[in-house]
């Protein structure tokens, strides 16, 4: 599944973890059409691995010393010379990449070394994990030129809140990566030297789960958002866990968990690794 593309990275490790790496590092990692494009390509591809659990997570990065400045110098000048219609087809690729990124049937994790700036704010929000170095910075930057984070906004605004969505949309202020942890749009800050241990050890916590449970569990809590207590909303959580039950993880993690023991969705090394945990030390 890896391939190389001029802007991006997409490779597939032995655990099944892809690692889609954003690779613009002179220019610090700006997306442009084409960088959104060949995102949106990636996307499909593991929208479709996921779904038939060849990928368990995945991981978005970038090189160098920034995770994105947001969007391209020379893409913003080209806007300018786009009419509406223009400028419509251009953001719906760029809501596509936000949607997809955000609907993706498998666990998403951020890696965030540096500056996030203007549409890589969205990128952040759409991952269901994002661990940050402290060094990192988040800013909604686009009313200084006179534009507004619209089409990453219902992204941002349910990671951080209406009201610190007002604040931080209005006065693109940049937020530091405490700011960022508290406000709830990073989940995990370290020290920056510290970030790839620690997303190790968040790939491993998230690979315990169930790839079955992970799908259904997002994409149920996807629609719970959208109405948590209505009748319709209580039935479907009904018929998720009754499903979940009865197939075949479902009773392989019920049975694992009673006899003490990995379940099969785990790799050999990672029983192991218990194993020997639970090896008496002489």
């Amino acid at each position: 599944m890896a391939t190389q593309q001029t802007f991006s990275r997409l490779e597939l490790d032995d655990r099944g973890i892809a690692w889609l790496t954003l690779e613009r590092p002179e220019v610090h990692n700006a997306f442009d059409d084409s960088l959104i494009a060949e995102l949106n390509a990636h996307l499909e591809r593991l929208h479709e691995a996921a779904l038939h659990g060849e990928v368990r997570a995945v991981v978005l990065g970038s090189e160098g010393k920034s995770f994105s400045a947001g969007a391209d110098l020379g893409w913003m000048k080209r806007m300018v010379e786009y009419d509406f219609d223009g400028n419509l087809s251009d953001s719906r690729k760029l809501s596509a990449l936000m949607h997809g990124l955000d609907t993706l049937p498998c666990p998403t994790l951020c890696r965030v070394q540096g500056a996030t700036f203007g549409g890589a704010v969205g990128l952040a929000a759409c991952c269901d994990l994002v661990i940050a170095s402290e060094k990192a910075k988040f800013c909604l930057s686009e009313v200084k030129i006179g534009l507004s984070p619209a089409v990453i906004s219902p992204y941002v605004q349910r990671a951080i809140g209406s009201r610190q969505m007002r604040r931080y949309a209005l006065t693109a202020e940049v937020m530091d990566a405490p700011t960022a942890l508290a406000l709830g749009l990073a989940h995990q800050v370290v020290e920056h030297d510290a970030l790839d241990d620690a997303v190790k050890a968040m790939l491993d916590v998230v690979l315990a789960g169930s790839p079955q449970a992970q799908r259904a569990t997002k994409a149920l809590l996807a629609e719970v958002a959208r109405a948590p207590d209505s009748q319709a909303t209580r039935e479907h959580t009904c018929r998720v866990i009754s499903e979940l039950r009865v197939s075949a993880e479902g009773q392989e993690g019920l049975a694992s968990f009673f006899e003490k023991r990995r379940p099969d969705w785990t790799t050999p090394a990672d029983r192991q690794q218990q194993q020997n945990a639970a090896e008496p030390r002489s």
